[in-house]
């Protein structure tokens, strides 16, 4: 990892009181929520059907539309957990392809009706781990480059990623 990187990371991102702990030195599980957290923010109630740090309230949930941080917290841990369970079969990989998903959905990765399992996967499914370039390319938004996503995705994998 870049060592310049991380500190502009670790001052960037903050996790409650351990601001000034180096985000690099938290578990991976902690450096996803704390990437996770940063980049989505609270959402407020005008962002509804999106609560807390960017969950779509789902058909048959019943969950507020202005949910304290704790719960909105507790909400992203339950949903990262999910998406590491569905792409456990990845290994070491399995919780960058769950961040990765928390934001893109699952769905985009891993094929569903017409589309296609993405480039990503295919190559991590062919053993190729040299996928800097093709994660880097999950920053566009409506086909154009969006500067916070692809300095979110650069962050993704320096602290998700291991060779």
């Amino acid at each position: 990892m870049k060592y310049g990187f991380l500190i502009l990371v670790s001052m960037m991102i903050t996790v409650g009181s351990m601001s000034a702990q180096v985000i690099s030195e938290l578990p991976p599980f902690e450096r996803a929520v704390s990437v996770i957290r940063y980049f989505e923010g609270m959402h407020s109630a005008k962002h509804y059907p999106y609560v807390g740090y960017g969950h779509k309230v789902q058909p048959g949930e019943n969950l507020s539309r202005n949910m304290t941080e704790e719960e909105a917290d507790r909400l992203l841990r339950s949903d990262l957990r999910k998406l590491c369970k569905i792409f456990s079969g990845y290994g070491q990989d399995s919780l960058l392809l769950a961040t990765l998903a928390y934001n893109v959905g699952a769905y985009r990765l891993l094929g569903y009706g017409d589309r296609p399992r993405s480039r990503l996967v295919k190559m991590l499914d062919e053993g190729d781990r040299n996928i800097y370039r093709e994660y880097i390319t999950f920053r566009k938004y409506k086909g154009k480059v969006i500067p916070s996503l692809e300095l979110r995705r650069r962050m993704e994998i320096e602290l998700l990623y291991i060779p």
